[in-house]
């Protein structure tokens, strides 16, 4: 090779490497862990940077649960044969004359079959007028007939049967067998019964909720705690709204983990041991296990628990830090709950980015030499 060429060759070199290092284009998952630190609000940043321990494990581990109000669960369960608005009832009425009011010549009992309790509450019976049957059993609404038509008839007999709850129902939307509107009836007076009714709970029951509305109210529990605690199984109120759903909960993984993906939780608690395995793990080539963070928005009063202050006021911005390289750091991070919205991130360890920085270095080598040979 000339002297000419070879001064081509080692400019061309040169340049490739100053462009490349001195342009700290250098490719990388995310912010490293002396750039988390320097947000914090110590260093007149706008978060709380926090290493978690047992304390702060057990401080921010106490999740509220899904219940209903007391007043969803102090409610009592509805007399199975209490009449409602719309409920349709059937009459018979007997009586002792060959030539009744109601009962036709040669008979001896008249049948008034779908009788409807109109809006107001009230039915209407021949030669009784307008009994009030809302609020009221069958067998208050039979008297009352009965004291009605016994100043016109000698000793009659009337029975009365609830035929339909329609007038007291429900609806059930969601993940059901069957959504639909339901009557409250003696098999379906509280939350399970009527569940059933409607075919059972289509999705996972460890990722089921289950939202009861009640005119201006509502409250969810989880389909599994129905079974676990009975206090939960409430009972049923006409107009009732039941949507049953999947979890909607979340978190993020990004960084030097195994996959970087917005994550579902499919159980209602999550430890950060469990999240990192949702993901597939730290990857072995990258990650630094001594910079696992939890990027959330914490509470006020999780907040002054976990930073010992009484002056903070609102949500505050906290960046957890877990160092898996500890002897009690696994231990630490299986007890530390990961909640909905936060964002799990891994670092790279120090050794990938001189790693990084050496191959920049020495890919341009390599063209020095290619080029050398291209032109020898």
């Amino acid at each position: 090779m000339t002297p000419k060429r070879t001064r081509v060759a080692r400019a061309v070199a040169m340049l490739l490497v100053t462009s490349t290092v001195a342009a700290c284009g250098l490719p990388r998952t995310g912010p490293n862990k002396n750039e988390i630190f320097s947000g914090s609000v110590d260093r007149r940043g706008d978060a709380y940077i926090v290493e978690v321990d047992d304390r702060v494990a057990r401080a921010t581990s106490d999740i509220p649960p899904l219940a209903f109000g007391d007043g969803f669960r102090n409610a009592g369960v509805l007399g199975s044969d209490t009449i409602s608005p719309g409920d349709t009832l059937g009459l018979t009425i007997w009586e002792n004359v060959d030539d009744g009011l109601l009962v036709p010549t040669g008979a001896n009992a008249q049948s008034l079959e779908q009788v409807q309790v109109d809006g107001s509450g009230f039915i209407f019976v021949p030669y009784a007028g307008r009994i009030r049957a809302a609020g009221n059993t069958p067998e208050t609404v039979r008297r009352l007939i009965t004291e009605k038509l016994e100043t016109q008839t000698p000793d009659p007999q009337v029975q009365v049967q609830r035929l339909a709850g329609d007038g007291a129902t429900v609806s059930i939307i969601g993940g059901v067998g069957a959504q639909g509107v339901y009557a409250i009836e003696r098999p379906t007076r509280t939350l399970t019964a009527m569940l059933a009714r409607a075919g059972g709970v289509s999705i996972p029951s460890e990722i089921a909720q289950v939202t009861v509305i009640r005119g201006d109210h509502q409250g969810s529990v989880w389909l599994e705690d129905l079974y676990t605690k009975p206090g939960l199984d409430i009972a049923m109120r006409a107009g009732d709204r039941i949507l049953v759903e999947e979890d909607s909960r979340f978190f993020t993984a990004l960084g030097a983990t195994g996959a970087q993906a917005k994550v579902p939780f499919d159980t209602q608690e999550f430890s950060a041991v469990e999240a990192i395995g949702r993901v597939g793990g730290l990857n072995s080539q990258l990650a630094d296990p001594t910079g696992v963070f939890v990027f959330r928005d914490e509470s006020e009063e999780v907040a002054r628990a976990v930073l010992g202050r009484d002056d903070l006021v609102g949500d505050q911005r906290v960046v957890y830090v877990l160092d898996l390289s500890k002897p009690n750091g696994v231990f630490v991070a299986r007890d530390f709950v990961i909640r909905t919205g936060d964002t799990v991130y891994v670092t790279e360890a120090p050794y990938t980015q001189f790693s990084k920085v050496l191959n920049a270095l020495t890919g341009p080598l390599g063209t020095v030499s290619a080029v050398e040979t291209v032109t020898n």
